[in-house]
């Protein structure tokens, strides 16, 4: 048992040294500094140099393939690597040539010979002619149009970033996208701006080793030159010919992989944003039409008729170009084949679009636009922790918010609109902070004096450098972002029942339990159909009250609709007794009861008189003139408790409720009215005044 375990954790840990795992590659960068170092033999110089060829070769052929530049990543740390690997077999090919370079050809290892004999041809003037053109193809030509590439493509992806960060914020918010998909997006942004930032960097790798290769490459000739005479005492013909053929040769062998890496490294900058890999896109843009290929066919074989020139050649290109012509004319592209003006029309948005509504949309003026866009766009964030708040306070799953410039208003103005119409509006600093006081006081700061546009409130917009000042005088601090949300927040709780639309209805129902799709089927049709509950829980929502308890609402529905009660406003309320213990833990106080304003017998009895109609449709008849009273009435008992910092419930019988409700609605919507029995019997309360 012990030498099992023992063989699967040696297994284990040798298997943590293969290719692409961690220690792998840890392994092999030290082994490349180690060469930088250690002198090699022969053999392993050979390897070394085998395998310098073979990884330019496969990132050539790599960086032909990818579709687009931001598959090969990790080509900054692999230029890098790569250059590493060079530089380090052009020391140990220095150390022995230097070292041994009077011993023959094979001194320095069969790569280095082959490359002296073979691609010099026996002749020293001929290598270093072509060492000479390898070095200025790749520094002057390749290597440098790269580099430059790679610094425009870099300053424009990043400059561009802002921007699209900001449209895919605002695609999010307009809910064309969800979250996992502008999660998605940013990450490839991210990706594409640290690529193209390292690849402006990486560039300078292959620049630096096409000049170290010149370089090392001067030294072997002249140090080899100087060594061969001075210390192994030959003569200057054949030292000259030994260290100058093998310089030469361990020159060649360097600069071919790194002309291979530079191509690969100007594919991959030159790409650009194109989709498809470089031999499709080739093949599909220098063959889209038929008239280049024609003029080419037509030029080739003018070529090929001048005195002089070879005829054979020009002959087959011409016939080449000219099959490829005609058989471009005969098969155009998908997208040539039909009409220029039905292109145009099927690129038109359908009309159907114009007839579309954003039930909610906030207008910005374009000096606001900083706040929804950035490295940091607050609003954005804020906006979307609103909807999962309401989402888990009211149960109601607010619409996307669709956020968008508007250059007809002031630069630091907004708008808030519910279904294309205006219900709120107006000015922030985008630069400064908002100061004010719970009490309603005026902060003694200085700053712009302005009102909170949320409550109303008096407040002042104060420099950021002011905000510790206005902490320590009790003062309530608020970005821009902020305060705009928080009126958001306002107007949507406001509208939230005009926003609850039939889809949206059904939705919820939808996502029910399956425990609770049983009582959702005996309910609907048969009792109550799905409009019927669409207005029951929009009676709720335009009072504040959370449908997040929806299975108790459906509860009380059914009950009411057992009881043959009849019409919409009847069963909300028997809808509103089951909730009971919600609505009074609602608006239970700081200090742990229930604040409560009653309405006292006078007023009781001349209301019900008042009340006429049939029983499920009752109206409230009150003369003008006693409607002010009570209106007056209620703002004298309100005003001094709210002073206080009480925010007491109006308490009435239930059959006054809804149309003590719908009066005070019209003066201070926030102020809750419930019914005696709507009040849980458990619950501590407090009397604080009477109409």
């Amino acid at each position: 048992m012990s030498a099992s375990i023992s063989r699967d954790t040696v297994i284990a840990q040798m298997k943590r040294f293969r290719p692409g795992s961690d220690i792998g590659l840890a392994f092999a960068v030290v082994c490349i500094i180690t060469v930088l170092i250690v002198p090699l033999p022969p053999f392993l110089l050979d390897v070394g140099l085998s395998l310098s060829f073979t990884i330019a070769i496969l990132v050539l052929m790599v960086a032909l393939f990818i579709r687009k530049p931001v598959d090969f990543t990790s080509f900054p740390t692999v230029l890098l690597l790569t250059t590493l690997l060079r530089l380090s077999l052009d020391v140990a090919s220095t150390r022995q040539i230097l070292s041994h370079g009077s011993e023959g050809v094979d001194a320095a290892g069969h790569v280095i010979a082959a490359f002296g004999g073979f691609l010099m041809g026996g002749d020293l003037l001929i290598g270093l002619i072509v060492f000479a053109i390898l070095l200025v193809v790749n520094f002057i030509v390749i290597t440098k149009g790269s580099t430059r590439i790679a610094e425009v493509a870099a300053r424009f992806t990043l400059d561009a970033i802002p921007g699209k960060q900001m449209a895919i914020d605002a695609e999010m918010s307009s809910g064309a996208i969800n979250e996992a998909t502008a999660r998605r997006k940013r990450h490839e942004l991210e990706q594409e701006s640290g690529f193209y930032g390292a690849m402006d960097g990486a560039a300078k790798f292959v620049r630096g080793d096409a000049i170290a290769a010149l370089i090392i490459t001067s030294i072997n000739i002249v140090g080899g030159f100087v060594i061969g005479v001075v210390q192994k005492g030959m003569s200057i013909h054949d030292a000259a010919s030994a260290f100058t053929t093998l310089s030469i040769g361990e020159g060649l062998v360097s600069q071919i992989p790194s002309l291979l890496v530079s191509v690969a490294a100007g594919i991959v900058v030159t790409k650009g944003s194109g989709e498809g890999s470089a031999d499709t896109a080739l093949v599909a843009q220098l063959s889209r039409s038929p008239k280049p290929l024609g003029i080419v066919a037509a030029a080739a074989l003018a070529l090929a008729l001048v005195p002089g020139l070879p005829f054979i050649p020009f002959a087959m290109l011409a016939g080449l170009a000219g099959w490829a012509s005609w058989y471009r004319w005969n098969h155009p592209p998908a997208a040539e084949t039909l009409p220029e003006t039905a292109v145009e029309v099927a690129a038109e948005p359908p009309i159907t679009d114009a007839l579309k509504i954003d039930q909610i949309r906030l207008e910005l003026g374009y000096g606001l636009l900083v706040l929804a866009g950035g490295d940091t766009p607050r609003l954005t964030e804020q906006i979307k922790s609103l909807r999962r708040a309401i989402a888990g306070e009211m149960g109601f799953i607010l619409p996307a918010v669709r956020i968008q410039d508007n250059m007809q208003l002031a630069a630091d103005s907004y708008s808030i609109r519910i279904k294309e119409i205006e219900a709120g509006s107006g000015k922030l600093r985008a630069t400064q902070l908002l100061a004010m006081t719970a009490n309603g006081a005026l902060p003694d700061l200085p700053g712009e004096r302005t009102t909170e546009p949320a409550f109303g409130l008096p407040a002042i917009w104060i420099d950021p450098s002011e905000r510790e000042q206005a902490r320590a005088k009790g003062c309530t601090v608020v970005d821009p972002a902020s305060v705009l949300t928080t009126h958001l927040t306002e107007i949507v709780k406001d509208n939230m029942a005009e926003m609850l639309s039939f889809a949206e209805t059904q939705k919820l129902l939808d996502e029910l339990p399956r425990e609770q799709q049983r009582l959702v089927t005996e309910l609907i049709p048969s009792q109550l159909t799905v409009g019927g509950v669409q207005r029951v829980l929009q009676s709720l929502l335009a009072e504040r009250v959370s449908i997040r308890d929806l299975p108790t609402i459906l509860e009380g529905i059914h009950e009411a609709c057992a009881m043959q009660t009849r019409g919409i406003p009847a069963i909300a309320a028997h809808v509103r007794m089951r909730m009971a213990r919600q609505l009074t833990d609602a608006h239970i106080g700081p200090r742990g009861y229930l604040p409560l304003v009653v309405v006292g017998p006078e007023w009781e009895a001349e209301l019900n008189e008042a009340l006429v109609g049939p029983p499920d449709q009752r109206q409230l008849a009150l003369p003008p003139g006693r409607l002010s009273d009570l209106m007056r009435r209620i703002t004298q008992v309100f005003e001094p408790i709210a002073a206080e910092g009480e925010t007491p419930v109006l308490l009435t019988s239930p059959a006054l409720r809804a149309h003590l409700r719908a009066i005070i609605e019209r003066m201070q919507p926030a102020t809750p009215v419930l019914a005696q029995t709507e009040v849980f019997p458990r619950a501590r309360i407090r009397t604080l005044g009477a109409l």
